[in-house]
């Protein structure tokens, strides 16, 4: 079992990777009252296609089959898994994402229980046509609510004008036709191919011995036959370098227009310390323009094409990237020719003490992040899927300097990356 220790955060964790494949990392938290796990997959709603490990064929299924998936897990034969938790005092939930679907549970007692349950229904499924199908009527429902909301349909549409060809711009809960097409085949072969422990990582904290708890998964993992496949084959089209429009406008009921600007990123780290690297710095770099402190935001904000919902963001993953960045706005055109104007401007000349602030801000976040049990064990993972070390942040940052803030701007900020999503009042 490998130890880290973090000096900035006083903080151990503990690696194993197990016979079975399946990579566990314990992080005991001394005095704390609460338990928290959480055990994820490297699969999300873009690996709708790739290579069969059973049969070496390419094999295509349905949009939206992971996030089906996801739910269906919670069925057993012998019941409703989330009543399985319950009587143990513990919560349990699940999400889906592009890249990860992950099933957690938090609790302040029974914690080998509650970890034992998580790794017995997750690594048990249980499919029927019949359970399947009624599937399709919830999951039909969930979609049509999406379609109504109007904070969705912004950034769904934004997403959908970034990207040709790419299955980020698709649905994570795909469309009513597609998953009307799902059958109880399509969900064994997704979760054989993506389920199996090589492809996992359990998390869990709180206040336990980490030996005795590694011991206690290792004999529940031993007792239980599992296939592992150590390199799962996903195909992606190629996604060109150009956005698909510019710009999607949609009416809908709303009090106030709603704005979204997206960037496409066209430098793509594979992964590992380059692909942080520019995650982080391409973080400060929007902090600067139009974080909250900036002189943009306040100048936009007294002009009043803005509001305290304005927010931006950077997301990279392995083979997509963007920017997103808006709010509620009363004049999205404006909004938008004074946003270009004001990356121009902020942008020619980044001062050293403006800098000093944000990095201060973005290690300070990375300490606090601690606080929370769901965040840093949901970024351990993520991170790790990623060929990153959650660890790796403060050395990492360090790397970053003003002139690589320059060339994140003048590689990224291109008029012809920018897609503008609007919905309007009806």
């Amino acid at each position: 079992m490998q130890e880290i220790y973090d000096d900035i955060i006083k903080e151990r964790l503990y690696l194993k990777k197990l016979d079975s494949g399946l990579t566990v990392m314990l992080m005991p938290r001394a005095d704390y009252k609460k338990y928290y796990g959480i055990f994820a997959t490297d699969y999300g709603s873009i690996d709708n296609k790739f290579v069969n490990p059973e049969t070496n064929e390419v094999v295509e299924v349905p949009d939206g089959i992971a996030h089906f998936l996801e739910h269906k897990l919670f069925e057993s034969e012998e019941g409703d898994v989330f009543n399985k938790f319950a009587r143990l005092g513990a919560s349990a939930n699940a999400f889906t994402n592009y890249n990860m679907t992950a099933y957690l549970f938090n609790t302040s007692s029974n914690f080998q229980e509650a970890v034992h349950t998580l790794l017995d229904f997750v690594q048990d499924p249980y499919f029927t046509d019949e359970s399947v199908e009624k599937e399709k009527g919830i999951i039909t429902q969930e979609i049509k609510m999406y379609n109504d909301e109007a904070g969705y349909q912004v950034y769904a549409n934004l997403l959908e004008a970034l990207y040709q060809v790419h299955p980020v711009r698709i649905d994570i809960a795909g469309t009513v036709e597609s998953i009307n097409r799902i059958t109880k085949e399509d969900l064994y072969l997704c979760y054989n191919t993506f389920y199996n422990p090589g492809n996992m990582v359990l998390f869990l904290t709180g206040d336990f011995n980490p030996v005795e708890i590694m011991e206690m998964i290792e004999e529940n993992q031993n007792k239980k036959e599992l296939r592992n496949y150590n390199d799962i084959e996903r195909i992606f089209p190629e996604e060109p370098a150009s956005v698909r429009e510019s710009l999607v406008v949609k009416k809908m009921d709303v009090s106030e227009p709603l704005f979204r600007l997206g960037i496409k990123e066209r430098s793509l780290p594979e992964g590992g310390r380059e692909l942080l690297k520019q995650e982080l710095g391409t973080g400060l770099l929007l902090d600067l323009l139009v974080g909250k402190s900036s002189k943009l935001y306040q100048e936009l904000y007294e002009q009043a094409l803005i509001d305290d919902y304005f927010n931006s963001y950077y997301v990279l993953e392995k083979g997509y990237g963007y920017v997103i960045m808006g709010g509620k706005s009363r004049n999205p055109e404006q909004l938008y020719n004074k946003l270009l104007e004001g990356f121009r401007k902020e942008s020619r000349e980044i001062r050293e003490g403006d800098f000093k602030r944000v990095y201060k801000k973005v290690l300070g976040e990375y300490v606090q992040s601690f606080n929370s049990f769901e965040a840093v064990a949901t970024e351990f993972i993520s991170y790790y899927f990623k060929g990153i070390s959650f660890f790796d942040i403060p050395e990492v940052i360090k790397e970053i300097d003003i002139d690589y803030l320059y060339q994140r701007y003048e590689g990224l900020f291109q008029e012809d990356n920018f897609v503008r999503s609007i919905i309007e009042v009806s």
